[in-house]
C-alpha cells in the first residue's frame, strides 16, 4: 500500500474507533443467543428449503424403518432387498439425476440422503450409492437413449437392483490392469461374450443390472457393457456372496463370474473409452461417502453425549461434567461440522461445473479419516461397559475403517501425484 492510501485508510480507521458506542456495538454484534450442538455452525442455512425437506424425509425414513433392523442384519450378514424398493417409493435413488422418475435434486439433496442413510450404517449406504451413483449414473451419462428409457425408471423406484463391475481379484486399485475381456461373437452378430471375474461388488448377488467394465479383445480399450441377468444364458454368469466380512455386514457383497456370458452390442456404452467413465461415477459415489462419513460420526458423538450424560460417576457427577469427555465430545463435533461444510461446498462447486477431482479426493479422505478417527476414541467414554450404544460405536469404527481404508487410501495417491484418481477400492 502507498503511503497516502495507508494514511487513508488510518483515518477511516481512526473514525470508526470514535464512534459512537451504539453504532460500533450494532455493527459487530449479532451473536445468537443459543449453541446447536447438533449443528455447531449452523450448515443448515446454507441449505434450500427443498434440501432440508428432502433431509427430513432421509431421516425420517432411516431412523424409522433402516435402524430397527441393522443390528440384526450386521449379526447375520442379512441384507433386507426390500430396501431399495423403499428408497425407492420415496424417491432416495439416483436422488440427483432428471428426469426418469428421479428426484431430478441437488448435489447437496443427494449427499444429505447419504448422510442420513450412513448415520445408521455405512453398509445401507454402499447399497444405495452402488444403485445410485454408480449404475444409475453411468447409464444416465454413458447409455443410449434406449437404456436409460428402459432400465433408469425401473432403478429409480428400486424395483430393479444394480451393481458396478470393475474390480478385480488380481487388480483392486489397478483397473488399467483388467483381464476381463470382450469380444465378438463367433457366430451371433450383434452380440459379445464377456469373460472374467469381478469381486468385492456391492448388490451383485441380488442384481438384476450389471453395469460391466471390459477390455474390448480387438482394441484393448476398457468399454462399459450393462449385463442383465435376465437375458444370460445358465452357466454364463453367476454371483457368488462373499461372506464372513468383518465390518459392512448389513450391505451383501459378492462377485461376478462371467464364462462368454453374451451381452448385446447396443448395451455397451457407445462412446465412452478407458477409464473416464468408471473415474466419472466413482467420484459421484465418493463426494456421498464425504456426506456420508459425517452421519456416521454424527451418530456415535449423539450416543456417546447421551451416554455420558446419563452415566454417573464421581460424587454423582455425569461424566459429560469432566473436562476430557468434553474434548472428546468438543473434538467429534468440530470436525463433524468442518466435515459437512467442506462436503456441502464441493457439492455446490460440482451442480455449477466447478469440481475437480482433487476436490472430491481431498474432502473423502479428510472426511473418512476425521470419521474414523473420533469414533475410535469416542469408543473410550463407554469404559468397560457393554452397552448397546457402545456397539453401534463399535459397528461404526469397523464400517469406517473399510471405508476409510478401501476407499479413502489411493486418494491420497492421488493428491501427491496431483492427477485424477487411480484407484478403485472395494465396497464402492
Amino acid at each position: 500500500m502507498n503511503p497516502s492510501g495507508f494514511r487513508t485508510a488510518s483515518r477511516h480507521l481512526h473514525r470508526l474507533c470514535r464512534a459512537p458506542a451504539t453504532s460500533r456495538n450494532a455493527s459487530v454484534r449479532g451473536y445468537a443467543t443459543t449453541f446447536n450442538w447438533e449443528d455447531p455452525l449452523v450448515a443448515s442455512e446454507l441449505y434450500t428449503e427443498e434440501e432440508l425437506a428432502i433431509q427430513d424425509t432421509a431421516r425420517q425414513y432411516c431412523q424409522e424403518r433402516l435402524l430397527p433392523r441393522v443390528l440384526d442384519a450386521y449379526r447375520n450378514e442379512n441384507y433386507d432387498r426390500q430396501i431399495l424398493t423403499e428408497m425407492g417409493e420415496l424417491g432416495l435413488l439416483g436422488a440427483n439425476i432428471e428426469g426418469y422418475g428421479c428426484a431430478g435434486a441437488s448435489t447437496v439433496a443427494s449427499g444429505l440422503i447419504t448422510k442420513e442413510v450412513e448415520r445408521v450404517d455405512s453398509g445401507y449406504r454402499s447399497g444405495m450409492s452402488v444403485q445410485s451413483s454408480l449404475a444409475m449414473t453411468a447409464i444416465h451419462d454413458f447409455g443410449t437413449q434406449e437404456l436409460k428409457d428402459r432400465l433408469l425408471p425401473e432403478l429409480a423406484r428400486g424395483k430393479l437392483a444394480g451393481c458396478f463391475g470393475l474390480t478385480e481379484p488380481n487388480h483392486g486399485s489397478d483397473p488399467g490392469s483388467m483381464e476381463t475381456v470382450a469380444r465378438e461373437h463367433p457366430t451371433k452378430k450383434g452380440y459379445y461374450l464377456l469373460s472374467g471375474t469381478k469381486t468385492w461388488i456391492t448388490n451383485s448377488p441380488i442384481s438384476d443390472i450389471m453395469i460391466v467394465w471390459a477390455k474390448l479383445q480387438t482394441t484393448g480399450k476398457i468399454r462399459g457393457f450393462v449385463v442383465e441377468r435376465s437375458q444370460c444364458p445358465p452357466g454364463t454368469l453367476e454371483t457368488p456372496a462373499i461372506k464372513n466380512k468383518t465390518a459392512l455386514r448389513a450391505s451383501i457383497t459378492g462377485m461376478i463370474q462371467m464364462d462368454d456370458c453374451p451381452v448385446p452390442a447396443e448395451n455397451m456404452f457407445p462412446e465412452v473409452q478407458g477409464l473416464a467413465g468408471p473415474f466419472t461415477c466413482l467420484n459421484s459415489a465418493r463426494l456421498g461417502i464425504a456426506f456420508g462419513a459425517m452421519g456416521a460420526l454424527e451418530d456415535c458423538l449423539d450416543r456417546a453425549r447421551t451416554y455420558a450424560l446419563e452415566r454417573k460417576q464421581f460424587k454423582g457427577n455425569p461424566l459429560a461434567k469432566y473436562q476430557l469427555i468434553q474434548k472428546k465430545l468438543a473434538d467429534a463435533a468440530t470436525d463433524a461440522a468442518y466435515g459437512t461444510l467442506a462436503a456441502t461446498q464441493v457439492a455446490r462447486l460440482k451442480d455449477a461445473g466447478k469440481c475437480t477431482p482433487e476436490m472430491i479426493s481431498m474432502v473423502k479422505r479428510q472426511n473418512c479419516d476425521r470419521a474414523l478417527a473420533n469414533s475410535r476414541i469416542l469408543q473410550e467414554v463407554f469404559g468397560g461397559n457393554a452397552t448397546s450404544d457402545e456397539y453401534h460405536i463399535a459397528r461404526h469404527v469397523a464400517n469406517l475403517f473399510v471405508v476409510q481404508t478401501y476407499e479413502g487410501q489411493s486418494d491420497i495417491h492421488t493428491l501427491i501425484l496431483g492427477r485424477a484418481i487411480t484407484g478403485v477400492q472395494a465396497f464402492v
